[in-house]
């Protein structure tokens, strides 16, 4: 329990630029033991796990990706999956906490990433729902590697 509180402390410092109630969220989610804190402030849960020796993708290696992303009141603002057809980028073609996250997933895994504002889209507006500062929440799974990998 002591590492999650020491996780808690660095998530506070990290996630200033997040607004207050998204930092709230945070650090209640930080204490979850399922949840995994990065050193960045990037929390994920792992709600499916690729097989053995999966392809994992290089920083500019497309995927095909399903995801679905909402705010911590469970807004949904964007869902690939809704719209019945995966999205094809690249690690460094994404937002922060993305990008991060897709190169420590391979082919098959599906996580639910928990991203401060700073990995996400900052103090900026995005959009009609999300606002500068928000957290946001993000189911993706990566559904295929297309190219350079590396196996995990």
């Amino acid at each position: 329990m002591t590492l999650k509180i020491i996780l808690c402390a660095l998530l506070v410092a990290v996630a200033s630029a997040s607004n207050a109630a998204g930092v709230k969220f945070l650090e209640a989610n930080a204490l979850n033991e399922d949840v995994h804190t990065t050193s960045s402030g990037l929390q994920y849960k792992i709600m499916q796990s690729a097989k053995p020796k999966a392809k994992s993708p290089l920083v500019g290696t497309p995927c095909a990706c399903h995801y679905a992303g909402r705010l911590i009141d469970g807004t949904e603002f964007d869902s690939s999956i809704k719209r019945g057809q995966p999205s094809t980028f690249a690690p460094n073609q994404v937002i922060k906490g993305w990008t991060e996250a897709m190169q420590l997933m391979a082919e098959g895994d599906k996580w639910e990433l928990y991203i401060p504002s700073e990995l996400g889209y900052g103090d900026r507006d995005r959009g009609q729902h999300i606002k500068g500062g928000d957290v946001l929440i993000f189911t993706l799974e990566i559904m295929e590697v297309k190219g350079a990998h590396k196996e995990l």
